[in-house]
Order: C-alpha cells, then structure tokens, then sequence
C-alpha cells in the first residue's frame, strides 16, 4: 500500500493525458485546474510554476562533464583493449563477441565520468572509443601470434653456429666500410613512424578482414552492435518541456527545454 500511494504521487511525465470531455484541464504534477498559459512537460500538461521546478531540476552539461567523461571513456576503451587482446593472446582466438563487452565498458565509462550526462556529443565520442579500442587489438594479437609463430620456427630449425673468429681476422680492417655496414644496421624508420603504422594498420584491420568476407562481414556486424551498446548507454535524459501555450487556445508560443 506504501508503494502504491508513492507512485501515485510521483509526477509522471512519460505520458500524455487529455481532459475528459466535461472536465477542466489539470496539472499532471500538482493535479491542481490550469487557468491562462501551462506548458507539456514530455507531451503531459503542466502549471508553469511546475514547469519551472522542472526545468530547474534538470541536470546540466558542462564542459567539465564532458571532459571528464571522455578522460573515463579512453579509461575504459583501454581496459576493453587489455581484455580482448590478452582474450586473444592467451587462447589464439579472435572472437568478435567481445566487441559487445568493449562496448558497454567504455559507454559505462564515459556515463559515470560524466556524472550521469548524455547526449549526442557523447554518443559519438563512445562510438570512436569502442570501434578505436577493437580494431586497435588487432595490433598485439597480431604480434603476440608472430610471436608464437618464430618461436615455433626456431625451435625446430635452430640457426646455425657462426663462422669461427679466424675467418673474421682475415677480413681488410677497413673503416669505411665498417661505417657504411653500421649505417645499413640502424632502422630506417623511427619509433614514432613505426607507431604511427601500426596505429593506421590497427584502425583498418576491421576492413582488412574483409579480404574473408563471411568471417570478416560477421566481425563487422558484432563490432556495429557493440558501438550500438555504447551508443545507447550514452543517451540523454528524455526530457522535454515546451510552450507556454494559451488554454484558450492552445498555439505553441517557443522551445523551452530539450534534452537529450
């Protein structure tokens, strides 16, 4: 009986309701008769004064929200990372299905960073961060299965010995060359270069994997419904709140409030 008579009290905006034929219009919040302007808080009608204290209820977004969830968001895109590569690693399999996991740990990430808020901005920002966390594992499964692979090689043809030291006296001791054969050593590419491709080479591995096209549009799929999570966890509040308008005639005057 408690509970009923709480939710009876609650205001409830997720539904609209018109007055019986006969009747005068009332608040859906204070239940009191609306006379002049009201306003329709998610399509319900309501007093202005209610719309007012809802309006001012609502929570706000700011910058330092949206900072602070993109911050939790690369958080959880990098522990989502962490999970499906050492997944990967550990077992020698790539299963897609835990691209809905990444999914909801960076759109969990980003809601709680930013103390609850949503909307577009955030929708998308969950989207980069789940696809970017997917495709990049690729880049240590790919190198842990090298990895496996030469030591494999190795263990069954070990290299040979090197030549024995009186062989190398024999060679001219020449300085240039000596120089020349240094310079071939070094890598000719930098760490940051080397980074840089590996990062292009992770960010398209998804389209890579078409070159299978039944595994690959599989894969494809399971990583559009693990950014749908996301997307979804990252959602605004569905909140809108519109007018005033006149009861005598209800002609909607201007956009109060909308978010999400």
């Amino acid at each position: 009986m408690k509970d009923d008579s709480i939710a009876k009290s609650t205001p409830q905006f997720g539904t609209v309701e018109y007055k019986p034929q006969g009747g005068a219009d009332q608040c859906k919040s204070c239940n009191q008769p609306i006379t002049g302007t009201y306003f329709r808080v998610n399509g319900a009608m309501t007093c202005s004064n209610c719309a007012q204290g809802v309006e001012r209820q609502l929570p706000k977004d700011t910058h330092q929200d949206y900072v602070r969830g993109i911050v939790f968001g690369i958080g959880g895109a990098i522990l989502g990372l962490i999970l499906y590569a050492a997944f990967g690693i550990i077992t020698g399999l790539v299963i897609g299905y835990l691209s809905l996991a990444v999914g909801y740990i960076v759109g969990k990430a980003i809601k709680m960073g930013s103390g609850g808020m949503g909307g577009r901005r955030y929708q998308i920002a969950a989207a980069l961060l789940t696809y970017a966390a997917v495709s990049m594992a690729a880049i240590p499964i790919g190198l842990g299965q090298y990895a496996k692979q030469h030591a494999k090689e190795v263990k069954a043809n070990p290299p040979a010995q090197m030549q024995s030291q009186p062989q190398q006296a024999d060679q001219p001791n020449d300085p240039e060359a000596a120089r020349q054969a240094e310079a071939s050593a070094k890598p000719k590419h930098g760490l940051g270069a080397v980074l840089l491709g590996l990062a292009l080479l992770g960010l398209v591995s998804p389209i890579l994997e078409l070159q299978n096209p039944i595994q690959g549009m599989i894969g494809l799929v399971i990583l559009f419904v693990g950014i749908r999570i996301a997307w979804q966890l990252t959602a605004g509040t569905a909140m809108q709140i519109i007018g005033p308008f006149n009861q005598a005639a209800p002609t909607s005057v201007s956009d109060r409030t909308e978010t999400g």
